[in-house]
């Protein structure tokens, strides 16, 4: 069934002026939505539907202006707006009144979900309704779980969307292809050939403005807590039945309850943690993380997190994965890099400049690359060469993918409640060390390449980030 009303409660918010609206004009353009459709914006701002749509055009012009004037104005057409306190029952039933079912859409910060949530259940909504939810789902595990409850209490399981736009990005579907379409790559898909998996979003762009929301979480939250597991998940999950979404979500599961628990050990030898100081990045002055506007130095907040997870499995015992982001960096640097073991023998002379292979996936732009060794002038030496390829741009943008399958009831590319508990299993030991202090918060110039290298001690294999450090016990 596709829901043809949606309620976008935070409808004045940055999300729905810079990627919902962008996302409505893309499914307009593809021939996907008609006059029939029609969205309710609700949000504090004492304003009236003109107000509101002058709003909207002027977010279209500016993140969707590669879209015709005729598909703006449809969208803007299809606009109205409300004015509404989300944790109010009153105006929540207000806003989603009426008896064909709608999708309610929380572009809201996650401090206002279970408040939110609860406004629904009082107010009630039409049979066949869905819910939206953005990351992070909750701020720990125990909140995670009670705003499991709550949703549970409101809507099924099927009909909560729980998105992450990153598993709607083609190169990221493309991971999935990449292994399970080519014979090539399956069987060496392992622990016996993969010695590392690093998925990294780094970032030139510093704080943007978004303090209100940023310093309450920082990078571990933000980024690792929930879009780099969920590449984690694609790239490490046994093949799946189908792509359905009871087949594909399983296999996720699978792979979050396979991650070794962090002890407080494992926390100081293979994670860290680190905010820019001031420097220049992006083409830009970039001043401290702690004098950015709205920043409350006290919170320690990082703008860079890195962690190194092991998982214990047999596909995957053996293999580090290690998951970063950062904020204000030299370059943006968004991919996965496969790194394959070493051949066992080279019979050339010449082995200690060979890097081994790297299966890349471009995550933005969207690419796909290989690097790997050839034969240089003579068949005595050796060069190294890379492959690339730039992928075909999708037919939707992430966020136009994920609308269309909340309104047409597609959960595949959504979280499920048990899988979002496990993502803050994983993180939560490291959460809990960091706030006790073990790994100290580094800083790092804005434009540079992040922390410095620690010293490790050479030969071991758990010399993953840090040297031998003493950890205390109770």
């Amino acid at each position: 069934m596709i829901i043809r009303r949606l309620v976008v409660f935070g409808g004045t918010g940055d999300l729905t002026g810079r990627y919902l609206l962008p996302a409505l004009a893309a499914l307009y353009a593809a021939g996907q939505l008609d006059d029939r459709f029609a969205l309710t914006a609700a949000s504090r701002e004492d304003w009236d539907g003109a107000r509101y749509r002058e709003w909207a055009a002027a977010r279209l012009d500016e993140h969707g202006a590669d879209f015709p004037a005729d598909v703006r104005r449809a969208v803007t057409a299809a606009l109205d707006y409300r004015r509404a306190d989300v944790t109010d029952p009153v105006d929540v039933a207000a806003a989603v009144a009426g008896e064909d079912p709608v999708a309610v859409y929380l572009a809201l910060p996650p401090a206002l979900f279970p408040a939110t949530v609860t406004a629904l259940h009082e107010a009630g909504l039409p049979r066949g309704s869905r819910v939206v939810l953005e990351k992070p789902f909750g701020e720990d595990l125990a909140g995670a779980r009670e705003l499991n409850r709550l949703l549970a209490d409101l809507v099924p399981e099927r009909d909560v969307f729980r998105v992450d736009h990153f598993l709607a990005m083609t190169t990221v579907q493309n991971v999935l292809g990449s292994r399970l379409a080519n014979r090539v790559l399956e069987p060496i898909w392992n622990s016996t050939h993969i010695a590392e998996v690093e998925i990294v979003w780094d970032e030139t762009l510093a704080l943007e403005g978004r303090a209100g929301y940023y310093d309450h979480v920082g990078a571990l939250k933000d980024m690792v807590q929930n879009h780099l597991l969920q590449l984690l998940c694609l790239v490490a999950m046994e093949p799946p039945l189908t792509l359905g979404e009871r087949d594909l979500r399983d296999r996720k599961v699978d792979v979050l309850r396979s991650v070794r628990p962090p002890t407080d050990y494992d926390v100081v030898r293979s994670t860290r943690r680190a905010r820019y100081v001031s420097g220049r990045a992006g083409g830009h002055d970039v001043p401290s993380y702690a004098d950015e506007d709205g920043v409350d130095a006290r919170r320690r907040t990082e703008t860079f997190a890195e962690i190194v997870l092991e998982l214990d499995s047999w596909r995957w015992a053996g293999t580090r994965f290690r998951l970063r982001s950062g904020k204000a960096l030299g370059a943006d640097r968004m991919e996965v890099a496969v790194r394959f073991r070493s051949v066992p023998h080279l019979p050339f002379g010449q082995d200690k400049d060979v890097r081994p292979n790297v299966l890349r996936f471009g995550l933005d732009p969207e690419s796909l690359s290989m690097d790997l060794t050839a034969i240089g002038s003579r068949i005595e030496t050796l060069t190294q060469l890379s492959l690339s390829a730039r992928m075909e741009g999708p037919a939707l943008p992430a966020y136009g993918r994920l609308l269309w399958d909340v309104l047409t009831g597609d959960p595949a590319l959504s979280l499920r409640g048990d899988e979002a508990e496990e993502a803050w299993r994983v993180v939560e030991p490291v959460l809990s060390a960091w706030e006790r202090g073990l790994v100290p918060l580094e800083e790092y110039p804005a434009g540079s390449d992040g922390p410095p290298p620690r010293h490790t001690t050479p030969g071991r294999r758990d010399d993953l980030l840090y040297e031998e450090t003493v950890i205390p016990t109770d």
